[in-house]
């Protein structure tokens, strides 16, 4: 049987690879200025690091999280029917989101000690989720994402709001053509009251809601607001909103991010319906859409204050975002801009007839030495086999290696576009080349 890959993954290969690194390059040049560093946490964590944070009651933690179970601990579970005698060690998942593992890693090495400075810091990892897979939705998926942990000034949260649309205008999007939408959901004390509202709510129109959403009503009354189901979403334009039961600390936060946001000339639309689908959020959220792109919300975040608490860390705010980068390539298309860009140019050394091995060898290790992308034949091609496949692989220059040429310590240097040919001397082969491929 052949091999294939797994149901809802993606080989990021050619064009998408090169995608994926130009993602991470901005990245480092929009987030860099703004005091932000690259981190990386395992894709498996102790199964308790995202049930605390991310919350018992979501689709995520319910329904899509995989589970990680060595073999012999896999036959345990099987025998005994459950993993309840497993140690917290030995119950692992994988990543399903970032924020969880990065406050873990903060928590457990001490990042923001008291009194210490905030600690900033951006990823670009895979994350796996057992969705059904569909368009801009795979069950491993990659995410570029910032967390800011102590800081609890209103400026970090639109300071992150800033950099998550300049992230998007420098890999290619018309920011005119992206819908940025902001709430705020409170905090331990305003949300209680609020989710009791909602619930009541839901209650009360139970016999027009879905299973799903009477379920919520129990365990995440919010949810409602995000349902897939038409009707329900209609039901729930009623129901009470955040914005009419704030406290005031939260509404004068909310406002100040507002004015920060305004300050900043950056656009956006308020949602008093947007929730976000993890259980840590508190206070400011916000989501950014494309418009008619087929793929939902692009990315997306906010602050969780209570979250470095729930891993075993003193109080300590926290805010960030996310964005998904199969979305993000999907949404650029239908903008009609590719993240991609073209294949670094290269130069391809061909060997005429009686030319050595070894002289070809040592002309490629010369040009590869000085940064120069360089192709060569490993199969014993003929000269035109050659020139053909460097044609293939694109190659922007050819170089030529001849007996009589390197008798005179030169070789020939041909333009594959132009078909322009010249005779370079061996000691400014690495110059003249680069020059060339740098046109």
């Amino acid at each position: 049987m052949q091999a294939q890959r797994a149901e809802g993954t993606k080989d990021l290969i050619g064009r998408d690879m090169r995608a994926w690194q130009r993602m991470q390059q901005v990245a480092a040049e929009v987030f860099g200025p703004y005091g932000f560093e690259a981190v990386e946490t395992p894709a498996i964590e102790q199964l308790d690091v995202f049930v605390h944070g991310i919350g018992t009651s979501t689709d995520v933690v319910r329904k899509e999280m995989f589970r990680v179970f060595s073999g012999a601990n896999f036959a345990r579970v099987l025998e005994e029917g459950t993993d309840a005698r497993l140690k917290p060690k030995q119950r692992l998942a994988l990543r399903p989101e970032g924020t969880a593992g990065v406050v873990r890693a903060v928590v457990e090495n001490n990042l923001v000690p008291q009194g210490g400075a905030p600690f900033k810091a951006w990823y670009a990892e895979a994350m796996f989720r057992g969705e059904r897979p569909q368009k801009g939705r795979l069950r491993q998926f990659h995410q570029v994402g910032i967390e800011w942990l102590g800081a609890p000034d209103p400026a970090a949260d639109a300071e992150c709001i800033i950099m998550l649309m300049e992230f998007y205008r420098r890999l290619g999007f018309d920011l005119t053509q992206l819908r940025l939408l902001i709430n705020s959901m409170g905090d331990p004390a305003c949300r209680p009251a609020y989710r009791d509202q909602v619930r009541a709510f839901i209650l009360d129109h139970a016999d027009e809601m879905c299973d799903e959403c009477r379920e919520r009503a129990e365990v995440n009354p919010l949810r409602a607001f995000d349902c897939k189901n038409d009707h329900c979403r209609e039901v729930m334009r009623e129901a009470p909103l955040m914005r009419d039961n704030l406290c005031d600390d939260c509404r004068a936060h909310y406002e100040q991010v507002k004015r920060y946001l305004d300050a900043a000339g950056i656009a956006y639309v308020e949602d008093p319906t947007l929730v976000r689908g993890l259980d840590y959020y508190t206070r400011t959220v916000f989501e950014v859409e494309a418009p008619g792109a087929g793929v939902g919300s692009i990315g997306g975040g906010g602050r969780y204050d209570g979250l470095v608490e729930l891993e075993g860390g003193k109080p300590t705010p926290g805010v960030g975002f996310a964005v998904g980068f199969e979305r993000v390539q999907l949404a650029l298309e239908a903008q009609g801009q590719e993240m991609a860009g073209a294949p670094e140019k290269s130069v391809y050394v061909a060997a005429a007839p009686g030319v050595s091995r070894e002289q070809i060898f040592t002309l490629t290790q010369q040009l590869r030495g000085a940064g120069v992308r360089t192709e060569a034949d490993y199969q014993g091609r003929s000269l035109k086999g050659q020139f053909k496949q460097a044609n293939k692989l694109g190659c922007a220059l050819i170089l030529v290696a001849g007996g009589d040429e390197l008798a005179q310590g030169a070789v020939k240097l041909r333009n594959m576009a132009t078909h322009d040919e010249e005779l370079v001397a061996l000691p400014d082969l690495p110059a003249v080349v680069a020059e060339h491929l740098s046109e």
